[in-house]
């Protein structure tokens, strides 16, 4: 407003000097010359004047040429003369703005007042408008003033430069804020103090060591309070209700706050009956029956709300993206009920124009388009929008995912839907070179790509090289194969392992294997997937252990025994995959389940099957889903079928499920967890000759593994507690997750008789255990500790400090471990 009569004023005088200059006389301008000017260029300064030579000049264009140079906000103040029948303009050109300097101010971050400057054209470069900073000081005490601060003052202070600039100076004397010395609630007799102050977030007189408590006064938070009172009342059926009037009073010295809450209870009311109008389009009977409101029961405001969020969603559901739910109450005040009356205008029919896409820098819009099911010329539906958002979300290269329907001007029926996503790291990258006397040298590397190029296909390639194992491996999966959804995927791969020089179980092996499979989609959560995977296996036992030596016996070349077996196999595989997880990623809410058989065709060399099953359950401890609780379970089975040369068939031991390491049984190492090798050692004698001969099978010896051979059945499982990361903030919560866990399991082998080498004598170095010690390894294995994850550029990287629960001597106990490279 002081702006607006500052410009009425310089008008007024400018207009004034014009015509005594002018001597109150019309001319036609022959030329034009601006003076004062220094930043802005003379060119720029005539497209601000709408005169130019040869135009007749009267008091009515001045007025409108001196508006025009006002508005342009590059000039302080304007004068126009004539001299002759030249038109002379004399400016004085606003203060550039060199440099501005925030002081003192705590309760506000630099970026925020920033921002709030930008919109004031408060910036560097640009020309300062003093008239504006008075608002500026103005607005900035007021938002002192709600948050308590009444001692506050902001100050703008501006010092001159050469060349005209000037250094804008904004000086912050916050103070402390006044605090709550007391609340009043006056005229509640249904409920006590206690119990409306418990529902307030406002506090006073609060214990010291209630530190979390708000104790300091705010305008907000006030209103937030006062409409949380009003809801308790009203959601417990006093409809009336109603915070009649608030006072708030401060001391002398802006230090204390009082406030007083004067409310009007009134009685309870209950729901006598519930009667939809409007444009119901046919689906009155169905809305009757789910409706939450029961005639009978209290008035509930938040049943009530609800239920016309819910009809709006209903509708929505049909591409009525705007209907609009009124509930009309009618107060019986004799009987203390009332008839609550829902009507219903659906509106008009909304259609998809176009869906937009943007945040996605390196994926192809077409790519998100495959998990959209809301269809472009289609009606709006407000349930496939929300499925499309949670199809977009479960994808592993998605960080967040939002969307917004945007009405089309001139257009009542047809909106733009427009999807904003955050993509995030989309594969997982290992690299690494180390030396140890087990491993000796070790070369690693590999790449998962989720998102190849952008196209949503995934790949991988991963090598690794130690002194005992050798592996390549490259898969490639398209998941939109067909514009069905239906995948398509492939693998090739090739290893070797030596466990005589690991120090581990004592057998080599070869294998090449290459495999495809293809998925069909049954609905957005359940999908199956079928696959036929060839390999060729190379098995070379160096030490012979019982539950090894029944699956070697079945190919061995008794002329040969010491030479390797080898066979081939085919294994076909169906399994079911079911994911409603929030997110691809770090998920908080939902679950995920697959179930898998796969079995050897009947060609194959050995015929086995295994099949396993795997759950995951996350659920929501807060709103915002930083704290949630994850329940999780993997069963495994597996064994042979048909005979061998007359033997029934069992499964490959090296196909046996193992337990132990940071993707299954935490807190213990690799293959320490299950049924240990048994490696039977005959006793000898000689004869009176020096000859050896074997004596009683009763006083062989048993020697066992320092590793487990693993078994044809698992069981594991665990409770997983997710916090929020301390010194995160929960911005970063789709790329760091702290969780403490427990991890309970165990794998058993349940075609090996321990029993039959009870009696033997244990090899000294285990303490002479009972076998029965080491054959199961107890019943259960437990470790718990805390995982902290972190989702890198490089790929996912995690640590684990972790403590195994049930263990015994001989086991390495993992304390701590760091992987990169590791997918969850």
């Amino acid at each position: 407003m002081k702006f607006k009569q500052l410009v009425a004023a310089g008008l007024m005088l400018s207009v004034a000097n014009m015509a005594k200059s002018a001597q109150e006389s019309e001319f036609v301008v022959s030329d034009i010359k601006v003076e004062g000017l220094q930043r802005v260029a003379l060119g720029a300064a005539l497209t601000y004047l709408p005169v130019k030579v040869g135009d007749e000049m009267n008091s009515f264009r001045i007025a409108q040429a001196i508006r025009s140079l006002y508005a342009s906000t590059h000039f302080e103040s304007i004068e126009v003369l004539r001299d002759g029948d030249v038109l002379v303009v004399k400016v004085k050109e606003r203060p550039t703005i060199s440099n501005i300097i925030l002081e003192g101010n705590d309760d506000i971050k630099d970026e925020q007042l920033q921002e709030s400057l930008d919109g004031s054209n408060i910036r560097l470069g640009e020309p300062l408008d003093k008239t504006v900073l008075t608002s500026i000081e103005n607005g900035l005490k007021d938002f002192y003033y709600s948050i308590g601060k009444y001692n506050a003052d902001v100050s703008a202070i501006i010092t001159p430069l050469p060349r005209n600039r000037v250094d804008l100076k904004l000086l912050f004397e916050e103070g402390d804020a006044a605090k709550i010395e007391q609340i009043n609630i006056v005229g509640n007799t249904i409920f006590d103090d206690a119990t409306l102050f418990e529902q307030m977030e406002l506090k006073f007189d609060a214990p010291w060591w209630d530190f979390l408590s708000e104790t300091r006064y705010q305008k907000q938070t006030l209103t937030g309070d006062m409409e949380t009172v009003t809801s308790y009342y009203k959601d417990r059926g006093y409809l009336k209700f109603d915070i009649e009037s608030t006072q708030v009073s401060m001391t002398p010295e802006k230090a204390g706050i009082y406030v007083t809450l004067n409310i009007e209870e009134g009685e309870q009311y209950k729901v006598s009956e519930v009667e939809l109008v409007g444009e119901l389009l046919g689906h009155e009977d169905y809305l009757k029956l789910v409706l939450p409101i029961t005639p009978g029961e209290l008035y509930n405001q938040a049943e009530v709300t609800y239920t016309e969020e819910f009809i709006s969603k209903y509708f929505g559901r049909f591409g009525y993206a705007y209907p609009t739910v009124t509930t009309i109450p009618d107060i019986n005040e004799e009987d203390k009920t009332v008839k609550l009356t829902l009507s219903v205008d659906p509106g008009k029919r909304i259609y998809v124009r176009r869906i937009n896409f943007e945040g996605n820098i390196g994926t192809a819009d077409e790519v998100l388009r495959q998990s959209v099911t809301q269809m472009e010329g289609a009606w709006l539906s407000n349930a496939t929008l929300e499925s499309s958002k949670n199809a977009l979300s479960r994808l592993t290269y998605m960080e967040t995912v939002d969307f917004e329907t945007v009405r089309l001007p001139g257009e009542d029926d047809k909106v733009d839907v427009n999807f904003s996503v955050k993509e995030q790291a989309s594969g997982s990258f290992n690299a690494g070179i180390g030396y140890g006397d087990r491993t000796k040298l070790s070369l690693q590397a590999g790449i998962q790509q989720d998102n190849f190029l952008g196209t949503g296909k995934r790949i991988a390639l991963n090598l690794s090289t130690t002194s005992y194992q050798k592996s390549a491996q490259i898969s490639y999966t398209d998941p939109y194969f067909t514009i069905d959804g239906i995948s398509l995927g492939g693998s090739v791969g090739y290893s070797e392992f030596d466990g005589e020089s690991a120090g581990f179980i004592q057998y080599n092996s070869k294998q090449y294997s290459v495999g495809a499979n293809v998925g069909y989609p049954i609905d957005e959560f359940n999908r199956i997937n079928f696959g036929l995977t060839y390999s060729n296996v190379e098995l070379f036992q160096s030490t012979s252990y019982e539950q090894t030596t029944r699956f070697y016996n079945q190919f061995v070349d008794e002329s040969n025994p010491d030479d390797s077996i080898k066979y081939d196999s085919f294994l076909a595989s169906v399994a079911w995959i079911r994911s409603t997880l929030n997110r691809g990623v770090f998920p908080t809410a939902g679950s995920s389940q697959r179930a898998s058989f796969s079995i050897t065709t009947p060609n194959s060399d050995v015929n086995y099957f295994k099949t396993e099953v795997d759950t995951k359950f996350y659920f929501p401890l807060s709103r915002n889903q930083r704290w949630s609780f994850l329940a999780r379970l993997k069963l495994g089975y597996g064994n042979g079928y048909g005979t061998a040369n007359g033997v029934d068939q069992i499964l490959p031991f090296n196909q046996n499920f193992g337990a132990g390491g940071n993707d299954s049984l935490r807190g213990f190492e690799n293959n320490t967890v299950g049924p240990r090798g048994v490696q039977l050692t005959p006793s000898v004698i000689r004869d009176i000759d020096g000859n050896i001969i074997y004596g009683s099978p009763v006083n062989d010896t048993v020697t066992i593994s320092s590793r487990s051979l693993g078994g044809n059945a698992m069981i594991l499982g665990g409770v997983e507690l997710i916090v929020p990361t301390p010194f995160v903030e929960a911005d970063f919560d789709n790329s760091v997750r702290t969780s403490l866990f427990v991890d309970v399991g165990n794998v058993w082998d349940t075609e090996f008789r321990y029993d039959r080498y009870k009696d033997l004598t244990l090899n000294q170095q285990f303490n002479n255990d009972p076998l029965e010690d080491y054959s199961d390894y107890k019943l259960y294995r437990a470790s718990g500790g805390l995982s902290v994850q972190w989702l890198s550029p490089m790929g996912p990287m995690v640590f684990s400090f972790s403590k195994a629960i049930e263990s015994r001597e001989g086991d390495d106990t993992k304390f701590f471990s760091f992987n990169i490279g590791q997918t969850f």
